[in-house]
């Protein structure tokens, strides 16, 4: 049997709760509303979900609360999708701060909710494993680098630190989460999103860039981050957890 995606509207307002659910249910998917995070979290107990929709403006828990412990516990790779009534860009950047993957303001069509739900999920199942060594909190050895995650910095042969812009780390975390894997720009922007919000298609391979000139990278000829054509990028190099010191 067809598997059927399970989504999980969690949203104070009962009235979009029965419109969204009773929609998402006409087009095909499992829905399931409930009020409050405290349901949320009894629900989860006991089922799985695809997908869960997390209104920000609730009392009690509100979005935010909730996200950060989703993303916290064992359903930390829920994708999850932020609504808010507000057109607030610093809830928005802090939902994407937090672990969301994507946001949408009140009011909004309910084919957009069905576009992005359906646009989340197609970039969450594309995504190679992600091996997470970066958060062990050690020291990371690809090459003649090491990535110090504690501090976020890059260490050379000689221990000097080469200091990374937020995103430059970002991005290169992606690049250690899996190494020897072409990662396409999709890819690169679902992972890479929740953390930088005005990122966009083609700024991208300006990071790289960015990226290769920390690590000395040949542009013409690189050692560490090489092109795939037509594909993306690969971290060519294998990473080795190294102990400090």
């Amino acid at each position: 049997m067809d598997h059927v995606d399970h989504i999980l509207i969690v949203d104070d307002d009962r009235e979009i709760r029965e419109l969204l659910s009773g929609y998402l249910k006409k087009n095909g998917l499992r829905a399931t509303a409930v009020p409050d995070g405290r349901q949320m979290r009894a629900f989860l107990d006991t089922d799985s979900v695809d997908l869960v929709i997390l209104d920000v403006m609730m009392p009690g828990d509100d979005g935010l609360v909730l996200c950060r412990q989703l993303r916290a516990g064992k359903h930390k790779a829920t994708p999850i999708l932020m609504l808010t009534a507000r057109n607030d860009e610093t809830d928005r950047i802090v939902g994407l701060e937090l672990g969301a993957d994507d946001y949408l303001v009140k009011p909004f069509a309910a084919r957009e909710l069905l576009a992005r739900i359906n646009a989340v999920l197609r970039r969450t199942r594309m995504l190679p494993p992600n091996l997470q060594v970066t958060e062990t909190g050690r020291l990371l050895k690809f090459g003649a680098w090491r990535l110090d995650t504690v501090a976020r910095h890059l260490l050379d042969e000689d221990g000097t630190a080469i200091a990374l812009s937020g995103a430059e780390y970002r991005l290169l975390c992606v690049f250690v989460d899996h190494p020897q894997r072409v990662l396409n720009r999709d890819q690169l922007l679902n992972l890479t999103q929740g953390r930088e919000a005005e990122i966009f298609d083609r700024s991208i391979d300006l990071l790289v860039s960015r990226l290769r000139q920390r690590l000395r990278d040949d542009a013409r000829e690189p050692a560490y981050i090489k092109t795939v054509r037509s594909e993306g990028y690969v971290l060519s190099m294998p990473v080795e957890i190294s102990e400090p010191g």
